[in-house]
């Protein structure tokens, strides 16, 4: 198993993030973790990250408890921009390469080459689009054996999108990754995923195989999610 959550709480203060949450991600395959703002998406991604720690429970990854070291492990792409603005493009791929000894210079220049940006351009002149697409960069050329996407699509337009999309397919191993995409844009990603899961105020409220789930039940899984919420009142 990739990764599993054995019964995690994550507080802040007095809130609950995560309560109780047992889970597990297999090798292999890309996961939809869905839900609306503040259900406790990001704070999941964080705690396979190593970013945040547990309140009670334990997170595994690879046989590994999470502690920061298991960044060698796991390539993060945050919602937040965390770039130095005045490098430029190729700069900061070459301070990736110093941090993480599994990044591939050679899949980032195939990367940078098809989200057509400029390795000369300073990350400040970048708009919104193309420091996603560099943010995208930087996560997918990185060996890792777990990849976190955090929002990958907020605020993009359509065109960049579909590039990420398209970027994902083509260099993610499919044999030895495991992927996790939070989103609430569930469209995008669900002629990629195999399997869905719902969390919602820090419970997790549905977990689907995305296949079965079209074939057996009938849904979509905008369908599925949609009506899950509606059983909660949401």
């Amino acid at each position: 198993m990739a990764i599993q959550f054995n019964q995690v709480t994550k507080k802040y203060g007095s809130e609950k993030a995560l309560d109780n949450v047992s889970l597990q991600f297999e090798t292999g395959k890309i996961y939809g973790l869905l839900g609306p703002n503040g259900s406790g998406k990001s704070t999941t991604l964080k705690l396979v990250a190593g970013l945040v720690y547990p309140s009670s429970g334990v997170v595994n990854v690879l046989d590994e408890e999470v502690t920061r070291r298991i960044s060698r492990k796991v390539a993060y792409l945050t919602e937040l921009d965390m770039f130095y603005d005045s490098f430029t493009v190729d700069k900061m791929v070459s301070f990736y390469k110093t941090q993480f000894p599994d990044f591939n210079m050679d899949r980032a220049s195939k990367l940078l080459e098809d989200m057509k940006l400029d390795g000369k351009k300073k990350i400040k002149q970048l708009s919104k689009g193309n420091r996603g697409r560099l943010k995208l960069v930087l996560t997918l050329a990185r060996e890792a054996p777990v990849v976190l996407l955090d929002e990958p699509f907020s605020g993009l337009d359509a065109m960049v999108r579909d590039s990420i999309i398209k970027s994902l397919l083509t260099y993610i191993d499919f044999e030895e990754q495991t992927v996790i995409i939070a989103t609430h844009e569930i469209d995008e990603i669900e002629p990629i995923m195999d399997e869905v899961i719902a969390i919602y105020n820090g419970h997790i409220i549905g977990h689907e195989n995305v296949e079965r789930l079209r074939e057996e039940q009938g849904y979509s899984v905008l369908e599925w999610f949609k009506t899950i919420m509606e059983e909660r009142g949401v």
